[in-house]
């Protein structure tokens, strides 16, 4: 899909840079993967608290069992 962005040239250059990107599509494709991956991750601190944790649980036992 094309798309027309004002993107800061300094920026995308020094992305491209240490990302090793030879275009700059592939240094704004990474950088948005890397974006919404690092938003989904952050999803997981939303948990905390919310999760009872079972201390007794044997997670190795598990994994014996269905294997």
């Amino acid at each position: 899909m094309p798309t027309n962005l004002a993107l800061d040239d300094r920026l995308l250059e020094e992305a491209k840079r240490l990302g090793k990107h030879r275009t700059k599509r592939a240094a704004v494709n990474e950088a948005l993967a890397e974006y919404v991956a690092r938003r989904k991750r952050r999803r997981i601190l939303d948990l905390v608290g919310k999760v009872e944790w079972d201390p007794d649980y044997d997670y190795k036992a598990e994994r014996r069992r269905r294997g």
